[in-house]
């Protein structure tokens, strides 16, 4: 089995603190309302909410896929750090075991630099197109836009 790790980063005019409440820990509540193109909904498998927790992920009628379980691997509320895997689903397809990421919202000036890992974990000697990867960093970008563009349209949120 092979893994593939890419890295990432773009840039956010939010703050760590507000960011990582809406994108991370209200995450389940906010994208369905604001993005629901993206997540239909989100249930709870497994778990309270916090590290091992499972979730389903019902995707939107703008994903060509239906629906991932995300494990929740780590979460750590005062350095703005989150990683899930991908454990099931019919987007990781018949290549790939599990997706891995991390996300760390770092502040820079009065904002964020969100930086991001994935770890594709391959069955047997399977490979990661290159494309495959750009359109979900981009699918994700967009996301955080969205998420990004809402607080700042409704600043009393998320303080």
């Amino acid at each position: 089995m092979g893994v593939f790790t890419y890295e990432s980063e773009f840039t956010s005019v939010i703050p760590p603190p507000k960011l990582f409440k809406a994108f991370v820990l209200d995450a389940d509540n906010l994208i369905p309302k604001i993005a629901p193109q993206a997540v239909k909904s989100v249930e709870i498998i497994e778990g309270d909410g916090g590290v091992g927790t499972i979730k389903k992920v019902h995707l939107g009628e703008g994903s060509q896929y239906s629906y991932v379980k995300h494990k929740i691997d780590g979460l750590d509320k005062v350095n703005f750090v989150y990683s899930y895997s991908i454990i099931e689903g019919d987007a990781i397809g018949d290549k790939v075991e599990k997706i891995s990421y991390e996300i760390k919202l770092v502040a820079s000036g009065g904002g964020s630099i969100i930086k991001t890992t994935s770890h594709y974990h391959c069955k047997g000697e399977a490979e990661i197109k290159e494309e495959h990867v750009k359109a979900g960093k981009e699918k994700a970008a967009g996301l955080f836009k969205i998420i990004e563009n809402h607080l700042l349209a409704h600043p009393e949120e998320y303080n």
